[in-house]
This record gives C-alpha cells, sequence and structure tokens, in this order.
C-alpha cells in the first residue's frame, strides 16, 4: 500500500546543477525528481519507507540570475586520509585563502513547487512499522514545520519554506494555461542497485500546462 502527499515549497533562489556542465554551474529549467525527493526525505526519512515522486506543479514563472561565488578548487580525497591512517604523517589539509577561486553560477530565483509524491514500504520495515504511522508522522512535521535536516533547493546555499499543500483543487500557477513545453534531457536520479558501480538515470522532462508527470515518464539509464 502507498500512501500520497503534496508539499509545497519555495525560495528565493535554486540550483538544480546539470551535471554535464563541471566548470561553471548551471540549473536546469525546473527542479529535478531526485531533488523533489532529497526535500521530501530531509522533512522525515526512514529507512522502512522509499519516496516516489509522481508530479512537479511549477507555480511561479522560471527566471534566471547570475551569481559569482567565491570557492576552492581543489577536494579533500578520501584516499589521502586513508594513507596517512595507514602510513602516518601529516593529515592533507586546504588553505582557502591559497585556493579560493571565483566561479559563475546560473540559478533560478523566486520558485516554486507543489511536489506531489507517494511512499512505499521497503524490507528494512519492523514489524511495528505501517504507512499509516509513516504518514501520521509525515504530516505532523509538515503541519508544524518540523525537519530532519534544513531541505534546500539543489544546492545547501539554497534553503527553503516548506508547508503541506491542503487545498482540494489542483494547483494553478503561472504556466497553467501555456500549453506543453520541452525541456530535455534531465537527470531523474541516481541508481543504486549496485554500490559498486552507482550510475545516473535521466528522463525527458516534459511540462503540460505547467505539471510535469514524472511517474508517467519513461526512465533512461
Amino acid at each position: 500500500m502507498s500512501y500520497g502527499v503534496k508539499v509545497e515549497v519555495w525560495g528565493d533562489y535554486a540550483l538544480f546543477t546539470r551535471p554535464e556542465l563541471s566548470v561553471e554551474r548551471v540549473s536546469y529549467d525546473v527542479i529535478s525528481p531526485s531533488a523533489a525527493r532529497g526535500i521530501l526525505e530531509s522533512l522525515y526519512w526512514h529507512p522502512g519507507m522509499k519516496y516516489q515522486v509522481d508530479r512537479i506543479h511549477v507555480l511561479n514563472p522560471i527566471r534566471f540570475t547570475n551569481v559569482r561565488r567565491n570557492e576552492v578548487k581543489s577536494k579533500a580525497l578520501a584516499s589521502s586520509f586513508r594513507a596517512v591512517m595507514s602510513n602516518g604523517g601529516d593529515l592533507p589539509s586546504i588553505y582557502t585563502s591559497e585556493d579560493i577561486q571565483q566561479r559563475a553560477s546560473m540559478m533560478l530565483r523566486d520558485v516554486r513547487y507543489v511536489i506531489e509524491a507517494h511512499f512505499d514500504m521497503t524490507d528494512k520495515a519492523q514489524p511495528g512499522d505501517n504507512p499509516g504511522k509513516f504518514k501520521d508522522i509525515l504530516m505532523r512535521r509538515l503541519r508544524k514545520g518540523a525537519c530532519y535536516s534544513q531541505p534546500y533547493l539543489g544546492t545547501r546555499e539554497c534553503s527553503c519554506h516548506f508547508r503541506e499543500w491542503d487545498a482540494v483543487e489542483s494547483p494553478r500557477g503561472f504556466y497553467s494555461d501555456d500549453g506543453r513545453r520541452d525541456f530535455g534531457i534531465v537527470l531523474y536520479d541516481m541508481d543504486y542497485s549496485n554500490p559498486g558501480s552507482i550510475s545516473p538515470m535521466y528522463y525527458r522532462c516534459i511540462m503540460e500546462n505547467g505539471v510535469i508527470d514524472v511517474a508517467g515518464s519513461e526512465v533512461l539509464r
């Protein structure tokens, strides 16, 4: 059995990074299903349940802005720490004043979505777990504004607000009478079925009158 939920999320900025552009960050036109799932998991997560995004309603007009940020260009590699733990020596370090560089990001601004999703039980659920229990916990968190961790829109700098969408009618936004828009191939999620070879999955993102039907789209591997 699966239980559905509708969550409205919004924020001043969003950055759903295109993986094919590695140097300068450029956002997709709309939120990706994996980012939407991440928001739901930040509100309530349990190993006995798994979220599936069904539809995404785009309420605000799609607008971009350019932002330049100071970032470090190096990464602290796990292999370096393992080598020090095995062989000794000084721990690797990054000095931001010496390793800093400026990068441009093309971000979305003033975004608002309604995420429709459901969750299914997994084999990690305990005997006392059930869908009704998980749904009640999630709804209490939504109504109180509580979360497991701060939800964000793509990157942690873009924190977002959230609340339950409790209206009976379907959400109507800027594109409700706009017809069909094709945003091309968009990241769907990561395939974790083989921990030794985690691979990306994509889907063709098509918006019909402001609604993206994620559940009805073909997933490309």
